[in-house]
């Protein structure tokens, strides 16, 4: 099992602050975006005399908002096939469990969410990585690549649709090839699509529930986490149209008895009662965070960013010989005016061992003028750091 390329500095991030160093959080998608208040409100003003367990797929209330939810996207889906998990984290997990026999192999475009591979682990089921190129901004290999990847024992391909760590958003023509390669193999179809909100195109965002003819093969990931700005009430959510995929995960919600209670009513109220005018000023602030990162990021000589198309993270490359190093010795050596950067190390985004090692994802989730000081601290560490490439 490996650690986790983004919380795996933190003993080193904790030591820098005990010396009286200010940190730069750009290594975790926590967003510093308040919470709706709606949801803070219906916190505080909740009076249940027993916090008991709810039912094992979650609370029906909640399905019944998520299923409204849904319908705005066009995706149609009923609260009955709608299961509430503990995080979209646990909802992987499940759907890893539920689909796979260990040794079964999954394929998996990378970089990647670095959980996807300790829970394939953990299940043991084989990552096939798909390897894309940040000289093409990201974008999904040819069809013909996963073709080369797919044997007797490949079960799966997993999307995360906006991507993260990338940022980068699958096209429809994209889609639509994964659909036919799903369809003419009889593969499932994992779409992690947590940041369904944040695609800065100007185009309709692609589920893969939109995907006509592959209705029982996918399995929908989803959380509220970032969406309102909730990644402590691990709340989230896996959605089936295939009902044995359906009645194999609740054997699992069965087991771990139930999913949050006070997350489920707090997401409840935020799916019913979040203005359009919240979610219209997250999504502004992002763009704008995500052109003041970029723009500074590649005003620095030997660094290179694309441009994200969503989320609220990009993966840059710097001038360095091995990132995990550079990524330790911001923490531990290096200070500019008693501030340092705290990032993740994009190795830890990819399967095989050399893929990554001079690239870092960065999350925006800090306002303008923190961005611009942590990207001139990362300028003064390059050009202090005795691994820059010349």
């Amino acid at each position: 099992m490996p650690p986790s390329p983004i919380r795996k500095l933190v003993p080193l991030a904790n030591a820098a602050k005990a010396r009286g160093v200010k940190v730069f959080h750009l290594n975790i998608g926590q967003p510093d975006i308040p919470t709706p208040e709606v949801a803070l409100e219906k916190l505080r003003k909740i009076d249940l005399k027993i916090l008991e367990y709810s039912p094992s797929e979650g609370n029906e209330s909640l399905r019944v908002e998520m299923s409204k939810y849904y319908k705005r996207f066009n995706i149609n889906v009923s609260p009955d096939e709608i299961i509430v998990t503990t995080g979209g984290s646990e909802a992987v997990s499940m759907v890893f469990v539920a689909c796979l026999n260990p040794g079964d192999e999954i394929i998996i475009p990378e970089p990647a969410y670095a959980n996807y591979k300790s829970f394939a682990l953990a299940a043991g089921v084989v990552v096939k990585p798909l390897v894309s190129s940040i000289n093409q901004g990201f974008a999904l290999p040819p069809i013909e690549e996963f073709k080369k990847l797919i044997t007797e024992k490949t079960r799966a391909i997993l999307v995360c649709n906006p991507n993260n760590p990338t940022g980068y958003i699958y096209t429809k023509q994209e889609m639509e090839k994964i659909r036919d390669l799903v369809k003419e193999k009889d593969l499932f179809l994992f779409a992690d699509e947590v940041y369904r909100e944040f695609c800065y195109t100007g185009h309709p965002h692609i589920s893969s529930f939109h995907l006509e003819g592959i209705e029982k093969n996918v399995v929908l990931i989803d959380s509220v986490s970032k969406r309102y700005s909730e990644c402590g009430i691990r709340i989230g959510v896996l959605v089936t149209k295939n009902k044995e995929v359906h009645d194999a995960v609740i054997k699992l919600c069965q087991a771990r008895l139930s999913p949050p209670l006070l997350g489920q009513i707090v997401a409840e109220e935020s799916f019913r009662a979040t203005p359009k005018e919240y979610m219209q000023a997250v999504f502004d602030e992002y763009i704008s965070r995500r052109n003041c990162l970029i723009d500074a990021l590649n005003a620095i000589d030997g660094v290179y960013s694309p441009m994200p198309q969503g989320a609220f993270y990009t993966v840059a490359r710097l001038p360095i010989d091995d990132a995990d190093k550079f990524c330790s010795w911001l923490l531990s050596d290096f200070q500019y005016e008693g501030k340092t950067v705290m990032m993740a190390p994009a190795s830890g985004f990819y399967s095989n061992q050399g893929d990554g090692t001079d690239e870092v994802r960065i999350a925006y989730v800090l306002d303008k003028k923190e961005l611009t000081q942590a990207v001139e601290v990362l300028k003064k560490a390059l050009e202090a750091y005795p691994g820059r490439k010349k």
